[in-house]
Order: C-alpha cells, then structure tokens, then sequence
C-alpha cells in the first residue's frame, strides 16, 4: 500500500486517482505514526516551502519521513514535496536559509528573471507542458521509456539545485536547465505533476508502484 502524505497541502484526490488508473492501492495518511506500515510513500505538495515545512513538523511528518527512508522503503517527492527534500530554501524573507528534510543534499532557488531562446521574458512561475532531458548517466527506473518527446506538466516558481551533480536524473530548460526530476537510494523526485501528465506521468506512477530500490 501506498502513503499519499496529508499534511495540510497538496492535491491529494488527484494522485491517489493517479494510481488508481494503473491499479496500484494508494491512500491518504494523515497520522505519522501510521506512515511504518505503508510500503511506499508520495509526498505532494503546492504552495510555499515553509508552510510546508511548518506542517511538517507541527505534525511530526519531518522524522518519521526520514525514519521511513533510513528504513530503506521508496520515497516519492512531486512538485513542493520535490523541494522539500532538499537541505534549505531561500524561498523565505528570512535572513537565514529555512531548512528542509535534507534527504537530499541541496538548496531550492528562485527562477531570475528567465529568458527564452528568442530573448523574449518567461513567465514566472513556469506553468504548462515542457520535455525533459533524461542523464545518460544517472539513470533511473522511474525514467524507463521516457524521451525527448514526451511532455509532462510543471507548476512551480522555485527550482531544486542539487549539491551533486550525480543526485540530478533528467533536466528541463526554462531560460536555464535546472533540475526536473532528482533521486539519491531510495527516494525519487519530480518537480513537475506525473499524476497530471497522461500517459508519460501515469507511467512513471506504475514505475515507482513497482520500484525495489
């Protein structure tokens, strides 16, 4: 069974149909002490990365994700849950970086003013469909299948740098590459919505529902 994580953000009816449509068993979790006895975990996610980091820890979400990944059980980050995993933030006014469950060595970072081939200014956030650059070198189970004509769908005004370059799986280009989609052991990441993105997203779904790290 799966965990859909409920911490107060997040679209989690659409994910759960997500799995539901290639007949894997996913379920919101709303208590952290349940979260052990799922086999796997998503942890959704929109808005900003401290009200989600806030929830979090007001719920103590924060450790029992990492128990659950010190356990060696799959762990899939989508959208602000991707972010989330991450070391820190300078999403937030804060003089200081906000910390994030660092499962992920890295820092999550504001899009600068992005401009596309023709010189013209993207829009921030980057909304819409978009192809991915799959690592020739990192690659991953969640990716099989997946290439450079398939697109899947983004939300998001902040991206994930990466402190190695080997934690970083497959790139998108939005005025600058940056990281779509990330993964180190047993956790996974995608800064865009598989449960969103048709066919291609529905099948990374079914990977991850089948993923023995």
């Amino acid at each position: 069974m799966i965990a859909v994580i409920d911490y107060g953000l997040g679209n989690l009816r659409s994910v759960v149909r997500g799995f539901e449509r290639i007949g894997a068993q996913a379920q919101p979790c709303a208590n952290a002490d349940q979260l052990a006895g799922f086999d796997r975990a998503v942890l959704p996610g929109v808005g900003a990365f401290g009200d989600g980091m806030a929830l979090l820890r007001i719920a103590g979400w924060d450790q029992a994700l990492r128990d659950f990944v010190h356990a060696g059980k799959p762990l899939l980050g989508i959208c602000l849950g991707m972010q989330l995993l991450l070391s820190h933030s300078t999403e937030t006014d804060a003089p200081d970086p906000e910390p994030g469950l660092a499962l992920i060595p890295g820092r999550v970072l504001a899009f600068d003013n992005p401009v596309g081939p023709q010189g013209e200014a993207l829009k921030v956030p980057h909304m819409g469909w978009n192809t991915i650059s799959c690592s020739p070198e990192q690659k991953h189970p969640l990716l099989d299948g997946v290439g450079a004509d398939h697109h899947v769908y983004f939300v998001h005004g902040y991206y994930a740098a990466c402190a190695e370059p080997s934690d970083v799986l497959a790139t998108c280009d939005y005025g600058q590459p940056f990281a779509a989609v990330v993964g180190r052991n047993n956790v996974v990441a995608t800064q865009f919505h598989p449960e969103k993105s048709q066919r291609v997203g529905l099948g990374m779904l079914e990977r991850f529902a089948g993923w023995t790290p």
